[in-house]
């Protein structure tokens, strides 16, 4: 799953540019349309209803391919990170859920992002959130930070998985949960296959098989480990629903 340091570059250069890019385009628009995407498989439309009170840029960034609230179930009170915060929708109804004495981190390594993330918080006047500029592979947070750890469509946008879920298991606290929203390929696609579906940036070429997530799961420590398909988003590939546990 890891890749050459030149390639891995590459790749973060071409996820950094395209979501730069996504940014500056909603802050322009204001009240656009916001950035292109297949409303059927990937963005606000996955949010049916749960949008209300948000700020519309908020909601015009998201790119994801699932909610991971849904995933989460989060609990007045525990503490959240959302890995690749965007313009901070996840973030924002985390802070919802978890109420004034919860706390929820959104870490991105784009700063285009981030600003439209800060503003869209301010809008909002969400208090118990934080934005914090980094990578997914080495997270800006102590180890045992956080209760849950979420994400949407961000994961396979990363060279290095691996080091994404060993990062992820160091911040949580044990029985700290991981549940994230992502795309997955079905076992018997190889990467050849992915490529040609789509390219990295757009959540395609990176994605994992569900055999790949499970062992790399494992691989980082975490147990009770389990990979659900929920809509197909290529051929033979799904947005999927993503679930593990840190051991107590």
């Amino acid at each position: 799953m890891s890749q050459p340091t030149t390639d891995h570059e590459a790749i973060r250069a071409q996820v950094r540019t395209r979501y730069a890019h996504a940014a500056l385009e909603v802050t322009a628009s204001c009240c656009g349309s916001g950035p292109t995407a297949d409303t059927a498989v990937f963005g606000a439309a996955l949010y049916a209803g749960q949008t209300d009170g948000l700020p519309l840029t908020a909601v015009q960034a998201s790119l994801g391919c699932g909610n991971p609230l849904l995933v989460a179930d989060l609990q007045p009170g525990e503490r959240v990170l959302d890995l690749g915060s965007g313009g901070g929708i996840d973030v924002l109804l985390s802070a919802r859920r978890v109420g004034p004495d919860g706390f929820v981190h959104g870490v991105d390594m784009t700063p285009e992002m981030l600003a439209l993330a800060r503003r869209n918080a301010a809008e909002a006047g969400a208090t118990n959130v934080e934005f914090h500029e980094g990578t997914i592979e080495d997270l800006p947070l102590d180890d045992g930070t956080v209760d849950v750890v979420i994400s949407n469509c961000v994961i396979n946008l990363s060279a290095d998985k691996q080091a994404v879920l060993h990062e992820a298991y160091r911040v949580l606290v044990p029985g700290g949960r991981f549940g994230v929203s992502d795309v997955v390929a079905e076992d018997h696609l190889s990467p050849a296959e992915r490529l040609e579906r789509g390219d990295f940036a757009g959540c395609i070429a990176g994605a994992l098989t569900r055999s790949e997530y499970l062992t790399a799961l494992a691989a980082a420590g975490f147990v009770d480990a389990s990979v659900e398909f929920t809509h197909p988003v290529a051929d033979a590939m799904h947005g999927a629903i993503i679930r593990a546990t840190r051991p107590r």
